[in-house]
This record gives structure tokens, C-alpha cells and sequence, in this order.
């Protein structure tokens, strides 16, 4: 499950400075967008599909976005990410 998969990352980090995982899971690299601004870490990533079926076009859309706030005293300038 995704709570699993989550929690088995977040244990074999051993980094001690991880602030946070985000699942972003079915989003490729380009539509994911990560920036560090006024104190805060901001995670978003939007999907877009369009599929022709017999009966016309159809199309999904899925988006995230998460904010994590910067533990007092970490710099922005710090702040690194991986995907």
C-alpha cells in the first residue's frame, strides 16, 4: 500500500535531516515543481491525459501540491531535494 511504501522509505533514509517524503507517484520528472520560498518548502505536480475512445475524447487530470514549513533556524539556502 502507499502508507507502506511511504514508511519503508522514510526508514531506510539515514539522513537525519529528511524534513519530508511526497508521494508523487504517477507524475513524471518535468511535472513535478519544487521551490523554496518565505520559510516554506512547496511540492506541486499536475498530470494531464487525453485518451480518443469510441465515444469521444476523455480526459484526466490529477494534481498535487503540499507545503512544509522550514524547522526554525534551517536556511533556505540548505534546502535540497531528489526525485
Amino acid at each position: 500500500s502507499r502508507r507502506r511504501r511511504l514508511n519503508r522509505m522514510w526508514k531506510s533514509s539515514h539522513d537525519q535531516k529528511l524534513l519530508a517524503l511526497v508521494d508523487v507517484k504517477g507524475f513524471g520528472p518535468k511535472e513535478v515543481t519544487v521551490m523554496v520560498k518565505d520559510g516554506k518548502v512547496k511540492v506541486s505536480a499536475e498530470h494531464e491525459e487525453e485518451h480518443t475512445t469510441a465515444r469521444g475524447k476523455e480526459y484526466n487530470y490529477r494534481n498535487i501540491m503540499k507545503e512544509i514549513r522550514l524547522p526554525w533556524g534551517v536556511s533556505e539556502d540548505e534546502v535540497t531535494c531528489s526525485l
